[in-house]
């Protein structure tokens, strides 16, 4: 009979984006120390696959868009899942762990497994499973509490036995990508003694992001005021969002150097200028990170970097994990909808947010002080 303690080939599921596959490297570190001999394959979507192929205790990944999850666009002809079990099935898993939010549904993971003939299949489940899983963890969110992220997906590997005391998310950063990196800093003239403050303003969740008014106030504030030196990250798409908040700033016109980095006084954008290796280093090499709620957030917390985190309350479970960092929210009734879109129309979670309290966040942790109630002005912390 099949046991999780002599299973050594062990299939994770976590089929979201970059954030939540990060937040779920300590539960995939305890399953591997708890068996040194362990394999781990993780099955993910494309996004989640580009942080993941730089996890070390993850082996080997594979691709793959589910159509119960809401980022994975509509298919038309096509239908992988018959070739994704028969696939599974030839890879001959000893167990598979599937990792879910609790507004999630593991079942559909669990029939994939099931079907492909995997022996051991555990997940947290609101309804019982019956065969679907082997090893059924009742979900106690959000009727009985909430948990942060990783702690739930660490809560649901001990039920097997899977331990461990290092619970930091795992991300290293290459010698190459630093290198790359410092090099670019160096040619941007970024100077080394003064804080680096990157700033992330773009989130793929409309509901998620920040007022580019209100991100230009806040790196104004840095730059003009404070006499910071700021960096815009952003993917390729974002460049418009980012070209827009330097605009609206108050301070220098614009340059272009040879490279197409775009810079301007002492503020600088490296928006589709970088890889994830880079962008992990660049978190490394900086002072502070000041983002939205995304997947920054949590390379950041994964290597070390203190964060200002803009947190749109769609849901309670995603702050900065074991960093440095300042959750700012204002109170809404209709907070944790788990909607993509505001679906009041105010967005009041984030709007009522001001910049004076990020930039005073953001002061706080770059001294290493504690927060002042005083000083959080039109926001509140979310803690856990």
């Amino acid at each position: 009979m099949a046991t999780w303690h002599s299973a050594e080939n062990i299939l994770c599921i976590r089929l979201d984006t970059i954030g939540d596959v990060l937040m779920t490297t300590p539960a995939i570190h305890a399953l591997k120390v708890s068996n040194p001999r362990r394999r781990i394959t993780l099955l993910t979507s494309s996004a989640g696959a580009s942080v993941a192929s730089l996890v070390p205790d993850i082996d080997e990944v594979i691709i793959y868009g589910a159509p119960w999850l809401k980022a994975t666009a509509p298919r038309l002809n096509s239908r992988p899942e018959y070739e994704m079990v028969e696939h599974l099935r030839q890879l001959n898993f000893d167990g598979a762990v599937i990792f879910t939010v609790y507004s999630q549904n593991p079942l559909p993971s669990a029939f994939l497994c099931y079907l492909a003939d995997i022996p051991l299949r555990l997940a947290h489940c609101h309804e019982n499973p019956y065969q679907l899983l082997t090893d059924w963890v009742k979900d106690p969110e959000p009727e009985n509490f909430v948990r942060h992220e990783v702690r739930r997906q660490l809560d649901l590997v001990a039920t097997i036995g899977c331990y461990t005391k290092d619970e930091r998310l795992s991300l290293p950063v290459t010698a190459k990508a630093l290198t790359i990196v410092d090099g670019i800093l160096r040619k941007l003239g970024v100077e080394k003694q003064r804080p680096l403050v990157v700033i992330h303003a773009g989130a793929t969740a409309a509901a998620r992001r920040y007022s580019p008014e209100k991100f230009a106030l806040v790196a104004q504030t840095l730059v003009v005021d404070m006499g910071m030196q700021v960096i815009f990250t952003g993917t390729e798409l974002e460049q418009e969002l980012v070209d827009q908040i330097q605009r609206m700033m108050k301070t220098n016109d614009l340059t272009q150097n040879s490279q197409g980095i775009s810079s301007g006084g002492k503020f600088y954008s490296l928006v589709g200028c970088l890889n994830l290796s880079e962008l992990a280093a660049l978190l490394k090499l900086s002072s502070l990170l000041i983002s939205n709620n995304t997947g920054p957030v949590h390379i950041a917390a994964a290597v070390g970097t203190p964060v200002v985190d803009l947190y749109a309350l769609t849901n309670p479970q995603h702050t900065p994990w074991s960093v440095p960092h300042r959750v700012l929210f204002h109170d809404v009734p209709c907070k944790y909808c788990y909607k993509s879109i505001c679906p009041e129309g105010h967005h009041q979670c984030l709007n009522l947010v001001t910049p004076e309290s990020v930039v005073n966040a953001a002061c706080e942790l770059l001294s290493g002080t504690q927060p002042k109630e005083e000083m959080i002005v039109g926001a509140k912390q979310l803690d856990y």
